[in-house]
């Protein structure tokens, strides 16, 4: 089916030529089953026309088939319902009134009550809310849009994650204060000053950490967030328990000394969506581009919002939009600009926009609040993008680490697959050695809220046993015992060189990005001499300091000063011995013993764990020609320097182990 139709059931008008005909559709079904799924996607078990289609499929694609369904139909009706429900991670956009083989749209106001009533009485069947978006007129009577969302327990609410980027000071914090706290901002910073999370922060009004904020709709499509009267603040637990979705927003930062941390939050936080802020009076400047092109480059899909619209003369508001709308057609975007103007504009881009081709842009202000009310509406109607099944053994990666008083070491970060329960014992890692040690999950919170488990796709954080802080990096992994985790010191990748100034050759060193790890990494070869702007190669890259979990068909950024690279990963080379880290590390305990010449076995392994410096020479050594040996072994050999090196971070779990 065409793209709205995708989003909706097979309800196709034309089985019958009068719309307002009274004769239920069921009177024209064969005789023989038509429990047949309306989409299509499965076989037809009975009722084969001669050209593969069966009477009865024509039927169900009637616009009258919900006015009084027969038994069959209506169970086929609720399984092609339930399919879409499935399709769209928990909601999908339905319209009645509206079929698919040419007939005139709509049904009159006694069919329409009648096939209300059946879609009502379905979404009851599989415990979902109904909520009328719109209702339009065409030549066959009236049409209505409806959204269909599953109900959730009282402790669990879909997520949808969005990832704010654009140019410094095109209002992303403002935007983002405006809409979580629902008051709107007085031109000179006042709703962004509740967002920042540093005093460096609040001085120059530019975000330098990524952020997290979430807006909450109930079943109605309502938004949930209330702020406190006194102190201004949102009691996030409140919001996830009166909602039935939440948007996380990942604030990120526009400014270029902070690309780093960009770059982070858009592979590290796993966002579902990108929303691109410009400024109507700046225009496409700065930072503008490289965000695209970064969202592009990991496929995720964008939507526009032009800021500052009170304020920008009509002409430079013109201006700005007919440069936008030629950016996103350009070859490198391919993407279908769309301005919306009105509620209809929302609900076609909104059902149209998983399919990453279609941009919508929209116009707002944050002092006057114009068409923040259509934003809202949009952000309400996005559904995830992808499906996660709970079968699989369980895989969390860590994207930031806290040390709480009174609870000891937590963890945050994005569960990519499974399902992790409390107390669950699961293997975190690797450590330095590329070693990976069972580690028990003592309580489990989702926005602040306490869970017994979470599921694929959900961020949350874990507090954890018997585990000091320094010993856990991000870009570390808790995975099930099942998977018998392997960690990685070289991989090979398809890269896409999109910018550099010079050539790149072997022995070119720079930060690789792939899900939440950052590590800088060395090429050691690739199938061409030397790679320039716009080449692609296969790429054999071997990290410098620690080995790293990684898949295949991961995506990677690479990045170094203003070279920018983006790939995948095709294949893991040499994967870390396990039993030779392991007797490496007790190699290191006894060593412990050993070491009592006035310095502390730790101070020991974090002098040794330090990558050479060029300036080391003129360091004074602690302990006499210890130091001078320890040089030494450095380099003896990749498979020595690799336990050296790595011995930086474990001091704690030297200790724990």
């Amino acid at each position: 089916m065409a793209s709205l139709s995708a989003t909706e059931p097979a309800l196709c008008p034309g089985a019958i030529p009068a719309a307002e005909s009274i004769v239920p559709a069921c009177m024209f079904a064969p005789d023989q089953g038509c429990a047949d799924d309306p989409s299509g996607g499965e076989g037809f078990e009975d009722g084969e026309g001669t050209n593969g289609e069966s009477a009865d499929y024509l039927n169900l694609c009637s616009k009258m088939v919900l006015v009084s369904p027969t038994g069959e139909q209506y169970d086929s009706l609720l399984r092609h319902l339930r399919d879409l429900i499935d399709e769209g991670c928990g909601e999908t956009i339905y319209v009645v009134g509206m079929g698919s083989d040419g007939g005139d749209y709509g049904l009159d106001e006694k069919d329409m009550e009648a096939s209300v009533a059946t879609v009502r009485s379905l979404c009851e069947q599989i415990e979902a809310d109904l909520i009328l978006l719109r209702e339009r007129t065409d030549t066959g009577g009236k049409l209505r849009d409806y959204l269909i969302r599953r109900r959730v327990g009282e402790q669990d609410f879909l997520e949808v994650r969005v990832a704010v980027v654009g140019n410094v000071d095109a209002g992303k914090s403002t935007l983002l204060g405006v809409l979580t706290h629902g008051e709107l901002d007085n031109g000179r910073g006042f709703a962004r000053q509740k967002l920042f999370r540093h005093k460096h922060e609040m001085e120059s009004g530019r975000t330098s950490s990524v952020g997290n904020d979430i807006l909450g709709f109930d079943q109605e499509g309502e938004v949930v967030n209330k702020p406190d009267s006194h102190g201004g603040g949102l009691d996030w637990t409140k919001i996830c328990e009166k909602s039935s979705k939440v948007i996380t927003f990942i604030d990120l930062a526009g400014h270029e000394k902070y690309l780093k941390t960009t770059v982070f939050g858009m592979t590290g936080h796993l966002p579902d969506f990108c929303m691109l802020m410009v400024g109507s009076n700046a225009g496409i400047v700065g930072m503008t581009k490289e965000h695209l092109g970064l969202a592009l480059a990991l496929n995720v899909p964008v939507f526009v919002v032009v800021t500052k619209i009170d304020m920008c003369p009509a002409n430079i508001l013109q201006e700005t939009l007919k440069l936008l709308q030629r950016l996103l057609k350009s070859p490198g975007c391919r993407k279908i600009p769309v301005l919306v103007q009105n509620k209809d504009d929302v609900i076609v881009t909104a059902s149209n926009f998983s399919s990453e081709r279609m941009c919508p842009i929209f116009q707002i202000s944050n002092v006057t609040g114009e068409n923040m009310d259509l934003l809202k509406m949009f952000l309400n109607l996005l559904s995830s993008r992808t499906n996660f099944s709970n079968d699989e053994p369980a895989e969390f990666q860590i994207d930031d680490t806290y040390s709480v008083p009174g609870v000891g070491t937590v963890v945050s970060g994005t569960t990519l697959r499974g399902m992790i329960r409390l107390n669950d014992t699961l293997l975190l890692g690797p450590d330095p050695l590329g070693t990976f040690i069972p580690i028990a999950v003592k309580s489990i919170h989702r926005k602040r809220m306490p869970v017994k488990e979470v599921r694929g796709g959900q961020t949350a954080s874990f507090a954890l046993k018997k585990i000091k802080r320094s010993s856990i990096r991000k870009g570390m992994v808790m995975v099930s015992p099942k998977l018998m985790p392997q960690a990685t010191w070289e991989f090979e990748a398809e890269i896409l060189v999109l910018h550099h100034p010079t050539t790149i050759s072997p022995r070119y060193q720079a930060m690789v990005h792939c899900g939440s790890i950052r590590q800088t990494a060395t090429i050691l070869t690739m199938n061409k001499d030397c790679l320039r702007t716009g080449d692609k190669a296969s790429v054999h890259f071997r990290f410098i300091k620690t080995p790293e979990y990684l898949h295949c068909d991961q995506k990677l950024v690479f990045r170094e000063g203003r070279t920018k690279a983006v790939g995948t990963i095709t294949k893991l080379l040499q994967s870390v011995n396990t039993q030779a880290a392991k007797a490496q590390q007790a190699k290191m305990q006894a060593s412990k013993k050993i070491f009592k010449d006035g310095t502390t076995a730790s101070e020991e392994v974090g002098s040794s764990a330090r990558p050479p410096s060029p300036n080391a020479a003129q360091l004074p050594l602690k302990s006499g020609g210890g130091g001078r040996r320890r040089g030494g072994q450095r380099h003896r050999g990749k498979g020595l320097n690799a336990a050296t090196i790595s011995t930086a971070v474990p001091a704690g779990t030297a200790g724990t182990a």
